[in-house]
């Protein structure tokens, strides 16, 4: 066997390995927006602004998810957390304008202007922001990574999926496609404990929001 064949041959086993660890560790922990136990807190993962700082369909999908979930009395607050390196590019913020607008009271809505991956959300969820039980809110092709990643780092996750957005033909494709090396390094993320690229001082947003 050539050397390409042996490291091809291993990548591929690492990616299956890290698909199952996935799927083993979401088991039982994803549901519908009926069937999803009650918790303190709905952790929006962000996805894609545009222009004009729009959610894209894909995120305002997620949103919409947990507009429903705070109707129903599922989540008291609401933690949403992406990508705000460039002050120009806000999710969190977006998020909330969002929120805001579709009638959740901002005082039950929590912004992470840190969450730059899935991991770094959820270590920053429990970590910064101490949240140890959630509800994560995303599409469907990432919930089982999203619910294994944040139940690995030490809240006790469900999840609850959009498959709306599956219209959207190549760019859903594109997203099932990524998830298998994206699991991928989801178990090095785990394995290495690696610290999110910002953590900083421990934040009570939402503590407040929950007890408010």
């Amino acid at each position: 066997m050539t050397v390409g064949v042996l490291s091809a041959t291993l990548a591929v086993l690492a990616v299956a390995g890290a698909d199952r660890w996935v799927r083993q560790a979401a088991d039982g922990h994803i549901h519908n927006l009926e069937s999803v136990p009650a918790a303190p807190v709905a952790l929006v993962l962000g996805a894609q602004v545009d222009a004009g700082g729009r959610p894209s369909a894909f995120l305002e999908a997620r949103l919409e998810i947990a507009r429903r979930l705070y109707q129903a009395g599922k989540v008291k607050a609401i933690l949403v957390s992406g990508d705000h390196a460039d002050w120009n590019y806000d999710e969190p913020g977006a998020m909330m304008v969002w929120l805001a607008t579709h009638g959740v009271p901002t005082n039950r809505v929590v912004l992470d202007h840190a969450g730059f991956d899935t991991y770094d959300s959820c270590v920053r969820a429990h970590r910064i922001f101490g949240v140890n039980r959630a509800i994560v809110v995303t599409q469907d092709f990432h919930l089982p990574r999203a619910v294994a990643l944040c139940r690995e780092v030490g809240i006790e996750t469900n999840g609850v999926g959009d498959e709306s957005v599956r219209v959207y033909r190549p760019q859903w494709l594109r997203g099932e496609v990524r998830e298998h090396g994206a699991a991928l390094k989801a178990a090095l993320d785990v394995v290495s404990g690696r610290d999110p690229v910002f953590l900083g001082r421990r934040e009570t947003g939402v503590d407040a929001a929950v007890s408010s």
